[in-house]
């Protein structure tokens, strides 16, 4: 089932629910420059188990509007805010991954973690994506500068160099093709805007307003969100576990499918 959910004037973000009478509902979030259907390999095995699993995409990237501006971390917040109401969400799972994992940590602190049941965290961009004086674990700030600067003027140059960064495991040369393809379907404008948010935003007070039950998946060795921002998620978020994937880089969704999914389904039961 597909949906177009208005979340601004003129700006409507697309949803895509699969298996709607599942006795439990997961909503995924995907991450930066991605869509819903990075999540695949989730899709098309937690329905057997019995979940609901709708994916949205956030505005700027995959089918839904493109809107000039407002990628900050508070609107794509409330963007979420808006499809829960309108799918009248309740006691569901909120799940999102990397810039996705950024955006879930701000909804469950700026809405009161309204709806929420349990929080899952994959590779999240929190509680900073960039280095700062007093975390110095992120990437650093000339590494994401160069990123906008190609986002700009050499955006399929940029993807290349992100898929690169993306898996610790070897992986299919159409594999790669297919993520090159998913960041290509963004708009440029929107690409760049929310790599200025990961550049620019923290959520180091966000982080100890969360209180449901949350479940942290990072790979080792990412190398886009790196382990240490895990270890900070876990010590910041009283009610959580950190689960280390030994084999997975930024990609554990892909790279671990089958454990990433067991875990996933043995957190939310």
């Amino acid at each position: 089932m597909e949906h177009y959910i208005e979340v601004e004037s003129d700006v409507n973000v697309f949803v895509r629910d699969i298996n709607p009478l599942g006795r439990k509902t997961i909503l995924f979030i995907h991450g930066w420059p991605l869509s819903h259907k990075a999540y695949e390999y989730q899709f098309d095995q937690l329905p057997k188990l019995g979940y609901r699993c709708i994916g949205m995409d956030t505005r700027g990237f995959g089918n839904s509007d493109k809107p000039w501006r407002s990628y900050d971390y508070n609107r794509l917040a409330d963007d979420i805010r808006c499809v829960v109401e309108s799918l009248n969400l309740r006691n569901f799972t909120l799940a999102g991954h990397s810039m996705g994992g950024a955006i879930v940590i701000r909804y469950m602190a700026r809405h009161n973690e309204y709806g929420v049941s349990k929080l899952a965290l994959f590779g999240a961009a929190a509680p900073s994506f960039t280095m700062r004086p007093n975390f110095p674990y992120g990437l650093s700030l000339e590494a994401v500068n160069k990123f906008i600067n190609e986002a700009y003027n050499d955006r399929p140059k940029l993807l290349r160099e992100f898929g690169n960064m993306f898996f610790f495991q070897n992986v299919s040369n159409p594999i790669s093709d297919w993520l090159f393809q998913l960041g290509l379907d963004a708009a440029g404008w929107s690409t760049a805007e929310s790599l200025i948010t990961l550049r620019d935003e923290g959520l180091f007070s966000d982080l100890g307003k969360i209180t449901v039950p949350t479940l942290i998946i990072h790979g080792i060795h990412d190398r886009v969100c790196l382990y240490p921002l895990a270890i900070a998620q876990n010590q910041g978020i009283k009610n959580s576990r950190l689960i280390p994937f030994k084999y997975s880089g930024h990609g554990a969704f892909y790279e671990q499918r089958h454990k990433f999914n067991s875990e996933l389904a043995r957190f939310i039961g």
